[in-house]
């Protein structure tokens, strides 16, 4: 029986520490959504590399944090803030919105 247990133990904790080499790998990027705009509208990430975005509600309404180039959307309610996470991207610009108001546009820059 422990023999059948160590492999699999063994296979449990690489999985897991190569998950904690990914997270060690995000980068981290700060968005605030003020007077409907995003604080910055550029933020810029390398290639390859896992992305967490924490965005910050500053205004008095909420706001749905968007992007179909990048596959996620979040509700960012007044005074909270979220994080989201993509997947490592090829180089190039991404566009992310507040789709409750369309005005309200940002770029996600990957080099």
């Amino acid at each position: 029986m422990l023999k059948k247990i160590g492999p699999l133990l063994l296979a449990c904790a690489t999985l897991l520490g190569g998950g904690l080499a990914r997270a060690q790998d995000m980068v981290t990027l700060s968005v605030v959504i003020k007077d409907h705009k995003f604080e910055p509208a550029e933020v810029q990430a390398p290639s390859g590399k896992p992305i967490e975005f924490h965005v910050k509600n500053l205004g008095s309404s909420a706001s749905e944090f968007e992007s179909r180039e990048l596959h996620f959307e979040k509700v960012v309610t007044a005074g909270s803030e979220i994080v989201v996470r993509v997947r490592p991207q090829q180089p190039g610009r991404y566009n992310f919105f507040d789709d409750f108001h369309h005005e309200t546009q940002g770029f996600l820059v990957v080099q």
